[in-house]
């Protein structure tokens, strides 16, 4: 048997298993099924990826089972395993398999432990099918099932109505990227005869320059079935305008955040560009596009991170900011470093997500930074793992040694990338992607140094309160309350120790073992991932083997830019620590001072641009107001003249047959005279 079936359908099974054994097989059985099923499937595909960095592995396609043959439409269900496969494969499976284990401490007092790990796994099977894909609906039955398992996980909690709205609003606007991944993948048939990757990929460069109709114009047909594409991708990887649906995702569990929002589900946008990368490549005008639409996104979610107070929301915004490095790494041709970005930022961000995890399960839930400090002596091995993860994200290396974290290796091959390709969008991308480097590293600073240095803030805040008040001095469990967006509009004062040591007697403790093993490997994938798999992702064209399109001509430029492009990502890295510094530890008042001084500035970007209200003015509430206006109408006509009318006859008739019926035989008599009469008149008339 083919490894890669175990790989794919034992999650599969795990999900099936633990969904309907449920209570009856007992939390410690779910968790220990779900979480082997896992381990295994990392353990095999590990393999399959060193196979192909080192050269001794091949591209295959596993056949599963026939699937549908309909006139022209063939396709079967087939596993398709190559090198952008192998690398998907070991970057979902080992954050999944991570996150199933440090769930065992983080929902420990979960009431419905089994049913969030049967989703954890049927989340897995789907993102293995998506990655595995070897025709587009195959990929697109992976897409929309990974939505589905994102749906459920985000509102696990449903009796949170925050959460329950967060999935919905999550689902909602993935069906709007959804309608044009659809509608691409309706036009690629249309065009090429074939939903088969391989076989639209190797047609792929004939249709350049071609044209087709398309709204009464004739366009470009690889730009249209390309952008098309792209606007799936744009909803599944939360870019610049399908976006609003990240942050509230948070509402979530942060196992949940670290796997779906962090390293897995939101990168298959840019894994679905890289695998038809041929396609992208004679579409010049979507191309550009892409390019656009991810610097955009790079800078605007880094814009909005800089003023957060809640954790997670922070990270989730430096998420999206990381995908649209991805995307105009993408957009200008280097696909190798996109896809290097997506492994390099899978780990570092995963790290961070269940690093804030750590910190809010220390901190009794409280998510709010305003009311953290101090936590770096109390906590030292979250402590620890969150600082390789920012100094991971941050791009922190020498580029003399070519040695540095994570970060330095991908995101700076990006940026170099984007000047290398010399285009007028290209080097846009680069000032934008720079600046935005620069942000990344305020924010991510921002949030360590408010976290883990100063003193303790802990009084202010009511979940410390309560926990101290009901002597829950050590938490353990991960269902959390109910809690408002942390701050109003304009709130962006950083409270300090009101009395005492500002502790409020509470005692944060480190995280259970089964937390803190997952944070260890994942800060090794932090720290070394950049420097091991450097060459492969980025100079060896024999490591791809064809399974993206690979420009030689641009990664010569990437090596040939000038000093100080390569330098731009550190130099601007040092100035946002520079500031973070100045304004967290040296000066605490100056960032609320500033706020005061930009003020519509600060309270737009810690609006979030306003998108949710536009969004809510332009489509929501005309949504609605249709919606009231069509069910009135249904109601007040549709329904009177038609079932309820009908069903007015109906009684009323039978009100006057039952006066009719008196039970008397001579009355019956009468009335079958009065036929007899009606009828015999009738007939003479």
């Amino acid at each position: 048997m083919h490894p890669i079936l175990i790989i794919v359908f034992a999650p599969l099974a795990a999900a099936i298993v633990g969904g309907l054994g449920n209570r009856a097989l007992g939390n410690t059985v779910v968790k220990s099924i779900t979480t082997g099923a896992l381990f295994l499937a990392a353990a095999l595909s590990w393999p399959i990826f060193l196979g192909f960095v080192n050269g001794t592995a091949n591209a295959s396609v596993v056949p599963v089972l026939q699937w549908v043959h309909s006139g022209d439409l063939a396709f079967d269900w087939a596993l398709r395993v190559d090198t952008l496969t192998a690398v998907m494969l070991v970057v979902i499976t080992t954050v999944s398999a991570l996150v199933h284990l440090y769930s065992w401490g983080y929902m420990a007092e979960d009431p419905d432990q089994p049913r969030f790990f049967a989703y954890l796994s049927l989340f897995t099977f789907a993102m293995l099918m998506l990655v595995t894909a070897d025709n587009l609906v195959q990929m697109f039955f992976g897409w929309e099932g990974v939505g589905l398992a994102s749906y459920l996980l985000i509102g696990f909690w449903f009796r949170k109505p925050s959460a329950n709205a967060a999935a919905i609003k999550a689902f909602v606007v993935n069906r709007v990227g959804d309608l044009g991944f659809m509608l691409g993948i309706f036009g690629t048939y249309l065009v090429f005869g074939t939903v088969s990757i391989s076989e639209i990929l190797a047609a792929a460069p004939g249709m350049a320059g071609a044209t087709i109709g398309f709204l009464g114009y004739r366009v470009d047909t690889m730009d249209v079935l390309c952008i098309l594409l792209f606007i799936g991708a744009m909803g599944k990887s939360a870019q610049l305008g399908l976006h609003t649906w990240l942050p509230d995702a948070m509402e979530g569990p942060t196992p949940v955040s670290a796997l779906i929002h962090a390293a897995t589900m939101v990168t298959a946008g840019v894994f679905m560009v890289c695998r038809l990368s041929p396609m992208f490549e004679a579409a010049p005008i979507a191309l550009a596009f892409v390019t656009f639409i991810g610097a955009a996104t790079c800078l605007f979610a880094a814009t909005v991170g800089t003023t957060q107070w809640d954790i997670k929301r922070v990270i989730a915004y430096s998420t999206c900011s990381q995908l649209g490095y991805m995307f105009f790494a993408a957009g200008v041709g280097a696909y190798g470093a996109a896809m290097f970005h997506l492994f390099t930022h899978a780990f570092f961000k995963a790290l961070l997500f269940l690093g804030a995890g750590s910190v809010i399960h220390a901190m009794h839930h409280e998510q709010d930074m305003r009311y953290y400090g101090g936590l770096r002596k109390r906590i030292p091995l979250t402590f620890w793992a969150m600082m390789a993860g920012t100094l991971a994200i941050t791009g922190v290396g020498i580029y003399w040694l070519h040695a540095g974290f994570a970060g330095f290796h991908s995101k700076d091959a990006i940026l170099e990338a984007a000047w290398g390709r010399g285009t007028e969008m290209a080097h846009f991308a680069f000032w934008l992607g720079a600046f935005a480097a620069l942000l990344t590293s305020f924010y991510s600073w921002r949030l360590m140094f408010l976290t883990f240095w100063g003193k303790p803030r802990w009084a202010q805040s009511e979940h410390i309160q309560d926990a101290v008040h009901h002597g829950h001095d050590d938490p353990e469990g991960a269902n959390p309350p109910a809690q408002e967006d942390s701050g109003d509009d304009a709130a962006h004062h950083v409270p300090h120790p009101d009395h005492g040591d500002g502790t409020a007697g509470y005692h944060p403790h480190e995280s259970p073992l089964s937390m803190l093993v997952p944070l260890g490997v994942l800060s090794l994938g932090a720290v070394f991932a950049g420097f091991l798999f450097n060459h492969a992702f980025l100079d060896d064209a024999g490591f791809w083997n064809g399974s993206i399109f690979y420009n030689e001509n641009l990664i010569h430029a990437l090596h040939g830019v000038p000093l100080w492009v390569k330098l731009t990502a550190t130099i601007v890295m040092l100035i946002g620590l520079a500031i973070a510094w100045l304004g967290y530890i040296r000066d605490p008042g100056m960032p609320e001072r500033a706020a005061d001084q930009l003020g519509p500035v600060y309270r737009f970007l810690f609006n979030k641009w306003y998108f949710d209200e536009l969004y809510n003015l332009v489509f929501v509430r005309p949504a609605f107001w249709f919606g009231r206006l069509f069910w009135k109408g249904d109601k007040t006509v549709i329904d009177r003249l038609g079932p309820d009318g009908a069903a007015w006859v109906v009684a009323q008739g039978t009100a006057g047959a039952k006066r009719v019926q008196s039970g008397l035989l001579n009355t019956y008599a009468l009335w079958m005279l009065i036929g007899v009469v009606a009828a015999i008149t009738w007939v003479l008339l």
